[in-house]
């Protein structure tokens, strides 16, 4: 396979939706959304694979997973459900039983016929190899960000070795690709570090700034989306839009990885980005305690950069998160930085794993870098009220602050500050002005 097709637009089903994003749906609304359209898909006879996220993510899984069940159950030959971690940590078997709905060590009680298996991305045996997206391909998605390297796709084989491919999760502002769900669950969310590394180092090139919340085939998309073409079978999606600090849902829209997704897309848009008139000199990002760390509690920053006034500043307050990342130890090596520092050096830089990399430019944020000099400078700080040590948060660098001297209802008085509950869903940005 030296090529990929990607399906025209035009020629992709329209999803079949329910909810918008001014109302929420109830569990029956949602339940026969899910039954019905399922029901109408060739899925008799078929073996599928249940691609869901994990815990990192706001959404009623315990219904939605309800839901599938009835949809399949008596239908397809053999159901594995997928957590698709990307490189997050696996989850536990109490941490899934809460998060997919049954008793702990008792899934044959609630989903009979299921297994579930944790993403293992660190293990090679895991994938299936898909063949390699060639360098000229590789720059036309990328929009001629990346000329020179061809993508190796590797998938986690159980995709592979089933019919179909059904992808159930929720669809937000994101900071690498514009738009999260649909094939993304897929790349990274199952995939190994040749696709994550070079799509999430195009997402920093264009920076989290500019892409977060972008509608539509970004670059990265684009990328994403050759990728997934490459997946033998039939690839469904129910895309699901929460709403904002609940577990409740404004939509579900079920249909391919593409046309489901493009129609949660519209809806999320709408519900999960909030403008402002004028620019915040302080933010206070309050992460809930599903961001363990600051690989994925990092979205309390991206979610609020595009807010934040030139000179200002976002703390993140997290006491509960005690560690940079679990996964990612090279990120204590290399610190956390703006793009022009790791572009203008990149002979330095080039062979650390790319996905670290675009990590640190997403949560610095915007800046420069003269090489000449050495100086960098970063449009805002960063302040970590973590129980982070502070020798480590100074040395990835990064500024310090004891979470017991966070008063957040003094600051929540003060009209200077802007304090942010359950920050890392919803984005902000400014109001275009005419």
């Amino acid at each position: 396979m030296t090529s990929t097709t990607v399906v025209p637009p035009e020629l992709v089903e329209k999803a079949s939706t329910v909810g918008d994003a001014d109302g929420v749906l109830t569990d029956e609304q949602v339940r026969e959304q899910i039954v019905g359209a399922l029901g109408r898909m060739d899925l008799d006879g078929r073996s599928v694979a249940l691609v869901v996220p994990d815990g990192t993510r706001s959404v009623s899984m315990p219904l939605l997973m309800r839901s599938v069940h009835e949809a399949l159950h008596g239908r397809a030959t053999t159901v594995t459900v997928l957590i698709a971690l990307g490189t997050h940590a696996a989850m536990s078997e109490e941490a899934l039983a809460a998060h997919l709905g049954y008793e702990p060590g008792r899934l044959e009680d609630t989903y009979p016929g299921w297994r579930v298996l944790n993403h293992e991305w660190w293990k090679p045996e895991t994938f299936a190899d898909l063949g390699t997206i060639p360098a000229e391909e590789v720059a036309r998605y990328s929009g001629g960000r990346l000329t020179d390297r061809p993508m190796h796709v590797v998938v986690n084989k159980a995709v592979v070795e089933h019919d179909v491919s059904l992808v159930v999760g929720p669809v937000l502002p994101h900071e690498v690709v514009g738009m999260s769900g649909g094939n993304k669950y897929f790349f990274p969310g199952l995939s190994g570090h040749d696709v994550i590394d070079m799509s999430h180092w195009v997402g920093a090139l264009i920076s989290s700034f500019d892409i977060i919340g972008t509608r539509g085939i970004t670059p990265v998309r684009a990328l994403i989306n050759a990728a997934a073409a490459r997946i033998p079978g039939e690839k469904l999606c129910v895309a699901v839009v929460t709403e904002a600090g609940t577990d409740r849902l404004h939509s579900v829209s079920v249909g391919t990885t593409e046309s489901a997704w493009e129609a949660a897309s519209d809806i999320a848009a709408a519900s999960h980005i909030t403008y402002l008139d004028e620019p915040v000199r302080t933010v206070v990002s309050v992460l809930p305690t599903m961001y363990d760390d600051i690989w994925t509690g990092a979205k309390g920053f991206y979610k609020l950069e595009p807010v934040v006034a030139d000179g200002g500043e976002v703390i993140i307050y997290a006491p509960h998160i005690t560690q940079v990342s679990a996964m990612h130890p090279g990120l204590l090596k290399i610190g956390y930085h703006n793009r022009d520092y790791f572009v203008k050096q990149w002979e330095k830089f080039k062979d650390h794993p790319w996905g670290e990399l675009a990590h640190s430019t997403h949560l610095r944020g915007q800046g420069t870098y003269d090489a000449e000099t050495g100086e960098e400078r970063n449009r805002v700080t960063i302040t970590l009220a973590t129980s982070i040590p502070r020798e480590q948060v100074e040395a990835v660098n990064l500024r310090w602050m004891d979470p017991a001297d966070v008063d957040l209802d003094a600051l929540e008085a003060d009209p200077e500050v802007m304090v942010v509950q359950n920050a890392g869903e919803v984005l902000f940005r400014l109001r275009e002005r005419s």
